[in-house]
């Protein structure tokens, strides 16, 4: 299992860091004002969607019963992916349709700020009709890498992302050929969608697996899918509710927070991507194959060590988002447009966001053994309160605190939401809360609590002498940050933990 998480967050981590030279760009361009937040409602549209419906709900509907009928009659699997494919494609068709004719009253139900100031209204119109046809392409991407990953092959399906970032920095390059620089990165989400669709789908030919159009047939397999898939729509809900109503909330705000927003969102979402979602995705397939053969027990050791590896991989970017996020958002983005002052904004941001960055990272692995049993009912519960609390708080800290209280709201719905995941599979006896697995808990809090003090020593009585380094002062001073976190963070996990433990969890 550790090659296979090594697989999907290697790549992910290449799509992360090719993310943020895009984002580099597009700060240098679009900086953070109406072009900007006009473009970044436009893209968190078919993001949003693509999160709640193809990647986090359909995955867990689709893997389990997928690697149930590969597991039993694979000439059933293939009639089942088939249907799936069919159907989906339709809805998706539908709904694009839907969306392109009524783009107007989405926009305003979805952006309501954006009634009061026309430019901004229009140009996220014009924008997302541009890049709503992504989430076609991306959820039939969605279902080619849920077959590819119940056959063990990841590696297609972690690396499509990063076609988003290449089309959309070579379209930014030439962003002089369109009306505006929000135009052409909208044509770059767009173009990416392709080039994800070919990559994955000359992968899953290549296996022999390619669906084809069917006729829908409801029968039993197909009914089960669609039982798992409406809770898992919900209980995939709650980050992207989170985000999506900053997204809303923030249109009422001054320009330039829904800017503010995105850039925080960008670093918090690189642990969640290489870190949560590599481990969930690994996980889930493991799980449902060892419960399959009655597995139990190795279904649950597989679980407490994708908890331990979530922790292991998370908490030096707790420590350094919580300590010193201002010096990285000015070393990341305060370039050409894009000012200290913004960047700043940005910090304030990540640092709120980063209070309930451990949950979010969790919440894929924590939610496994359900979805694993085909139950994505249970997390409902859970995914809709931490919705509520969520949302009630953003109503009472956008006022006082403005972005910072949205990204606020957003982690404290992320605790309650994985809490009561982690208590209702205690109560359901997937879970035991051991010594050890607490005693693991409070020594990950020592390392972070460590790695944060040194971090912000570092940056206090270390910044100044590098000043003479006029332009280059905070990349300089991100530089020592990252040298001194990680050796401060490894020797306290070798202290805390010793050799033996790690080569337990390698070896796990």
């Amino acid at each position: 299992m550790l090659g296979r998480i090594f697989t999907v967050g290697g790549y992910t981590l290449l799509s992360r860091l090719t993310g943020f030279a895009r984002d580099i760009m597009l700060a240098a361009i679009l900086g953070a004002g109406p072009v900007a937040d006009a473009f970044f409602v436009a893209l968190r549209l078919p993001n949003h969607f693509r999160a709640i419906f193809a990647e986090g709900a359909f995955n867990a509907a689709f893997v389990p019963a997928y690697a149930h009928a590969q597991a039993g009659d694979p000439k059933a699997a293939k009639l089942f992916a088939d249907r799936i494919f069919t159907l989906l494609f339709g809805v998706q068709i539908v709904l694009l349709g839907l969306a392109w004719f009524f783009m107007p009253q989405v926009i305003a139900i979805l952006a309501p700020g954006f009634g009061d100031d026309p430019m901004r209204g229009d140009l996220a119109i014009s924008l997302t009709r541009i890049t709503f046809p992504y989430l076609l392409l991306i959820t039939l991407v969605t279902l080619y890498g849920g077959m590819l990953n119940v056959m063990h092959r990841f590696a297609s399906a972690a690396a499509a992302p990063i076609f988003l970032n290449l089309t959309m920095m070579a379209t930014l390059a030439l962003a002089a050929f369109f009306p505006t620089a929000g135009h052409a990165a909208a044509w770059g989400v767009l173009i990416s969608g392709f080039l994800q669709y070919f990559l994955l789908a000359g992968d899953v030919a290549r296996q022999g697996i390619m669906p084809r159009f069917t006729r829908p047939q409801l029968d039993q397999d197909v009914r089960g899918f669609f039982r798992a898939l409406g809770p898992a729509t919900i209980g995939s809900m709650g980050t992207q509710v989170a985000l999506f109503a900053d997204t809303i909330i923030a249109t009422f705000l001054p320009a330039g927070a829904i800017s503010a927003l995105y850039y925080a969102e960008r670093l918090y979402q690189l642990p969640i991507g290489v870190i949560g979602i590599a481990i969930g995705t690994v996980l889930l397939p493991e799980m449902a194959r060892r419960l399959t053969v009655g597995d139990s027990a190795g279904a649950a050791s597989a679980q407490r060590r994708a908890f331990e590896f979530s922790l292991l991989f998370s908490v030096p970017f707790v420590a350094a988002f919580l300590t010193v996020p201002d010096v990285i958002m000015r070393a990341m983005f305060a370039h050409g447009a894009f000012s200290s002052a913004n960047a700043a904004a940005a910090g304030a941001a990540l640092a709120a966001y980063t209070v309930g960055l451990i949950p979010v990272v969790m919440i894929r692995s924590a939610v496994a053994p359900f979805y694993a049993r085909k139950d994505t009912a249970t997390p409902v519960r859970a995914a809709l309160t931490g919705i509520a609390v969520n949302v009630i708080l953003k109503i009472l800290l956008m006022g006082p605190l403005a972005q910072v209280g949205l990204a606020l709201a957003t982690a404290i719905g992320a605790w309650v939401n994985l809490l009561l995941v982690i208590g209702f599979a205690v109560r359901a006896g997937f879970l035991v809360l051991d010594r050890a697995l607490m005693g693991s808990l409070a020594r990950f809090v020592m390392a972070g609590v460590a790695t944060g003090i040194a971090l912000w020593c570092t940056a206090r009585f270390a910044s100044p002498y590098f000043t003479q380094l006029g332009r280059f002062h905070d990349e300089a001073s991100f530089g020592l940050l990252i040298v001194v976190g990680a050796i401060v963070y490894s020797a306290a996990i070798l202290l805390m933990f010793g050799r033996a433990w790690l080569r337990s969890l390698v070896r796990a």
